[in-house]
């Protein structure tokens, strides 16, 4: 199978959706948008959000 032939069946599993630069935005304004983004996730667990599934547990 040719490196092609992945990539379509790779981006047909996700369901259309190519990862990448594809976005339509300019690095400055995915900057932008990535910034808004992480502030608001700051805020909303400063305000006690809960269910951060990425955080790291002590748990043993």
């Amino acid at each position: 199978m040719t490196l092609e032939k992945d990539r379509e069946r790779a981006n047909a599993r996700a369901g259309g959706k190519a990862k990448g630069k594809d976005d339509g935005l300019t690095p400055e304004q995915r900057r932008e948008r990535d910034a808004k983004a992480l502030q608001e996730k700051l805020a909303k667990k400063a305000a006690g959000g809960s269910g951060d599934a990425g955080g790291k547990s002590t748990k043993k």
